[in-house]
């Protein structure tokens, strides 16, 4: 019990930081203040989270109480801005770099949130209900994803590109999957990470990205 209840934490605390520079880098690319950049920072870190404690009924949810993520949050977009900041002549030169190294942040945030969101789901006495850890997962993996768009007047990324929610599906089955033929948390959080970093890693690289009807008008 005690290595899963530290290995929950460790996967929560990387998931924070993971999506709070992120969204912080995301929010200095569309160029918002310091504000801004914490703010997107926060709301991508703690987002996903917020709605996955409104749907398992968790009121007030744990981002307005348990102040140290919101903490973890904040100092990764601050250290995200003053770093962009200090070397923001030599931004443009850095930028792929940047995305690439976001992308990689991305991955990692959605990996760690969305197992640990089916991981809640399991401790709370759900763990018979598939849909509901599965649903409870890819919630809390793409939750702040969404409102971070949504905030910056964007059509969430989700929505569009590089099989993004799949990534976190997937990633959540085989967790439950795992879980629930060998009982092993630990294998199955380390196959639903890796398996969804695997995804959106190689989404990323070779393209991958789901079928779109593109519309054209006659003239």
């Amino acid at each position: 019990m005690e290595i899963t209840i530290a290995i929950f934490n460790v996967t929560e605390i990387v998931g924070t930081i993971a999506f709070a520079v992120s969204g912080a880098l995301i929010a200095i690319e569309r160029r918002l203040d310091l504000f801004g950049v914490l703010f997107l920072g926060i709301v991508t870190a703690l987002g996903g989270g917020t709605m996955r404690d409104i749907l398992l009924g968790v009121f007030p949810p744990r981002a307005f109480y348990n102040y140290e993520y919101l903490a973890i949050a904040f100092f990764s977009a601050l250290a995200v801005f003053i770093v962009v900041w200090s070397y923001r002549a030599h931004y443009t030169r850095f930028k792929t770099p940047l995305e690439s190294i976001n992308n990689v942040f991305d991955a990692i945030g959605l990996a760690t949130f969305s197992i640990a969101g089916s991981q809640i789901a399991v401790a709370q006495g759900y763990g018979g209900n598939p849909f509901l850890c599965v649903f409870l997962g890819m919630t809390t993996g793409i939750g702040g994803g969404i409102i971070r768009d949504i905030c910056s007047k964007e059509v969430p990324f989700v929505f569009q590109k590089h099989v993004y929610g799949v990534a976190s599906l997937v990633g959540c089955v085989a967790y439950w999957g795992i879980l629930r033929l060998f009982g092993n948390n630990t294998a199955a959080t380390l196959a639903g990470v890796f398996l969804i970093i695997a995804i959106r890693i190689c989404a990323t690289v070779f393209r991958w990205n789901l079928p779109r009807i593109r519309l054209t008008e006659k003239k």
